[in-house]
């Protein structure tokens, strides 16, 4: 598998408070102190708010002083993409830049905020992206590290850096110098910039992005929501059919199913789940089978009628053909909104082989529920 330091597209995403060090301090760790490994960023992206965003545009993107055009020069690094249109300033629902992350509306807001980010970055297959938890509240590391979790791929990762005790937290410091540079510490102690060690601990995090709903990855998802959805792979399946309006619902999530295929999985859960029989694989057409689908279908209908189309269809008896279509349109339905490991619990499962094949629903009577 390509390593993340091999792809084209090489993203350093970080968030940061009133320390924009932690920054240069990371990017010393990947691009110098990695030897072989070395992760130089094509782009860096800082994620901020108010007055972050105004000590990094300062500290770090000075014409004159800026730490990380020091930095790159020092160390011979170029084309790395950093200016203040890479500075993400967390804004709250009303599209106001947030100064602090205080209540739990703020808190709320940047988390939705962190998460886009980092939703609309995994969405470029072409790219790698480190991100770094080390600077910012404590809140925003989390959110940062959970949006790395939900939409993080293989090639991601997420670290934290770890200062040398007596240089962590300084004003004056920002990584470790080719040359000597006297600061002090707290107790107005000197210190030599270039004995400071950096040290990048990776943290290992699980990636449910496979588990994801492809409208949640593909629009502006909040970071609730997403969790919300990312929480139905603890819970026991649960299905209820609601008669009335003719639908399905996974817990509280509609499944969106043609009147023919909610018809179907009815039909599904009668013949695999009530009756305890598992649809077998047809090799001619089965009145049998097509009888019963019918009985279901015309029940439940809101305009019964023997001329219906899909009645038609099963006049000479339901075949292979028929059934797989059903399958698989049920299967793409569960998936597009509870993504596609928790939608295994739900879609028809097939067993045995050629014509021994048979087809069910893993679901006990326990899991369906009827209104």
């Amino acid at each position: 598998m390509t390593q993340p330091h091999e792809f084209k597209r090489r993203i350093l995403l970080a968030v940061s408070g009133m320390s924009p060090q932690i920054l240069t301090e990371t990017l010393y760790a990947l691009a110098i102190d990695y030897s072989d490994l070395a992760f130089v960023p094509t782009e860096i992206h800082l994620i901020t708010t108010k007055e972050g965003a105004c000590r990094a545009s300062l500290e770090l993107l000075h014409a004159k002083t800026g730490q990380f055009y020091q930095f790159c020069r020092e160390y011979g690094l170029s084309n790395i993409l950093f200016d203040e249109r890479n500075i993400h300033i967390i804004t709250d629902t009303q599209g106001e830049v947030l100064s602090d992350i205080v209540t739990p509306e703020q808190n709320e807001a940047a988390a939705d905020f962190i998460s886009n980010i980092v939703n609309n970055l995994t969405r470029d297959e072409s790219a790698s992206i480190h991100v770094s938890i080390a600077g910012g509240r404590k809140t925003m590391g989390y959110y940062l590290g959970y949006a790395l979790s939900l939409y993080g791929r293989q090639q991601d990762r997420l670290s934290h850096v770890l200062i040398t005790e007596r240089y962590e937290g300084l004003h004056d410091f920002f990584y470790p110098t080719k040359e000597s540079h006297v600061i002090y510490d707290r107790d107005n102690k000197p210190l030599d910039t270039k004995q400071a060690k950096v040290m990048l601990a990776e943290i290992p995090f699980v990636r449910l992005r496979s588990g994801i709903p492809e409208y949640l990855l593909m629009g502006k998802a909040g970071f609730s929501e997403s969790i919300r959805v990312a929480r139905y792979f603890e819970l026991e399946p649960r299905i209820e059919v609601k008669y009335t309006r003719r639908s399905l619902y996974a817990h509280d999530i509609k499944i969106p199913l043609t009147y023919i295929n909610y018809a179907f999985y009815l039909w599904m859960i009668k013949q695999t789940i009530e009756q305890g029989e598992p649809v077998r694989r047809l090799i001619e057409p089965s009145r049998e089978y097509a009888q019963s689908f019918v009985e279901i279908f015309q029940k439940y209908h809101i305009n019964p009628n023997d001329n219906d189309r899909t009645v038609r269809a099963l006049e000479l008896g339901m075949e292979a053909q028929w059934i797989s279509e059903r399958i698989n349109a049920v299967k793409n339905a569960f998936e597009t909104v509870l993504g596609k490991s928790a939608a295994q619990s739900y879609v028809v499962q097939s067993s045995g082989e050629n014509n021994y094949k048979v087809y069910s629903l893993m679901l006990t009577r326990e899991q369906v529920h009827y209104t």
